[in-house]
């Protein structure tokens, strides 16, 4: 089973969106016991909250189904738990350091295969600050497809 995280700031946006992209993807193509999927922040800010109503609009307009949700901060624990660490941008990896320290990330960072990494090789860009959710979802399905291969 693979186990894939995604990660943005503050895990109301991106990396939900990525989420439940994902498990869309997966479950149209019938690989649901093949896949574990889950999202988180890097920051505390928006813990508890739920997906930011634009990002549920955007999931809606694109049929895409979601369920309740509230944001999370990354632990060390998922660290192990998760054979992927998909960040949305670079500074998601950075503000990783500080949360799971900067030696994990260091060391993985030198592995031939890092499970640590961005979405894409570009940044996804943050929907909360651009406005533009439509580009974010392109970018998050482009990413997602990309990983079901």
């Amino acid at each position: 089973m693979k186990k894939i995280l995604f990660v943005c700031h503050g895990n109301i946006c991106r990396s939900v969106m990525a989420e439940m992209v994902m498990r869309y993807l997966v479950a149209e193509a019938g690989r649901e016991d093949e896949f574990m999927i889950d999202s988180c922040a890097t920051s505390r800010e928006e813990i508890g909250n739920d997906i930011y109503p634009p990002a549920k609009r955007c999931l809606t307009a694109h049929q895409v189904p979601f369920s309740r949700h509230a944001a999370r901060q990354i632990t060390k624990e998922d660290y192990d738990k998760f054979d992927l660490i998909l960040c949305m941008e670079e500074y998601n990896i950075r503000n990783l350091r500080h949360t799971l320290g900067a030696a994990l990330l260091d060391a993985d960072a030198h592995k031939a295969e890092p499970k640590i990494r961005r979405l894409l090789d570009r940044d996804v860009a943050d929907p909360w600050y651009t406005g533009d959710f439509e580009a974010t979802y392109r970018d998050v399905v482009e990413g997602c497809q990309q990983l079901l291969g």
